[in-house]
């Protein structure tokens, strides 16, 4: 019988490492810089972008046959897709959790926010930025504080050895730097 349609694994009973569990409560940790991006960007649908498609799709249903009037078609769909950005946008806010990574400024330990470069276990170095989810941006190096890497890392501190389960097997990740923005002085 195929391995495929059998229940064992590859690993040896009790060797296997989980990640911690995703904590409770559907908060939507941020950072205050993300809080506000996020907050213009409702702002701008709501007292721009909304009222000139409404003015549009109102302007083009005065021009008689709604259904070949692209303008029309076009807006009534324009004005569901903003509102349905709208939604999303207001309930993520709402459960928004601003953590100022600041606040760790000179600490060893990762937190959110944190800036951390490890070493894989090929002795590959990356630096990452946890990150929230709706801000993280792989291309700039950031990472969701609920992804594998970010939480296979959270509250180590420089120096650890940290465990991260992966489909291939489970690999070491060591903490060589921890950093964090400066505050603001005031």
């Amino acid at each position: 019988m195929s391995k495929a349609f059998t229940k064992e694994t590859d690993t040896d009973d009790g060797d296997e490492v989980a990640l911690p569990p995703l904590p409770a409560g559907g908060k939507n940790y941020m950072t205050p810089a993300g809080y506000a991006r996020l907050k213009s960007e409702l702002l701008a649908l709501i007292d721009e972008e909304r009222p000139k498609v409404v003015e549009a799709v109102h302007w083009a249903a005065s021009n008689g046959d709604r259904s070949e009037n692209g303008d029309y078609l076009y807006g009534k769909k324009r004005l569901r897709e903003i509102d349905r950005r709208i939604r999303f946008l207001t309930k993520r806010l709402e459960i928004a959790e601003v953590v100022d990574p600041a606040l760790h400024f000179g600490s060893e330990q990762v937190f959110f926010g944190a800036t951390v470069t490890y070493a894989d276990d090929e002795g590959v170095q990356r630096t990452i930025t946890i990150m929230g989810i709706d801000e993280a941006d792989s291309h700039a190096g950031q990472v969701s504080w609920i992804s594998p890497v970010a939480r296979a890392l959270l509250k180590a501190r420089i120096g650890d050895e940290v465990p991260l389960p992966t489909p291939g097997g489970v690999r070491s990740l060591e903490v060589v730097d921890v950093s964090y923005p400066a505050p603001e002085r005031k």
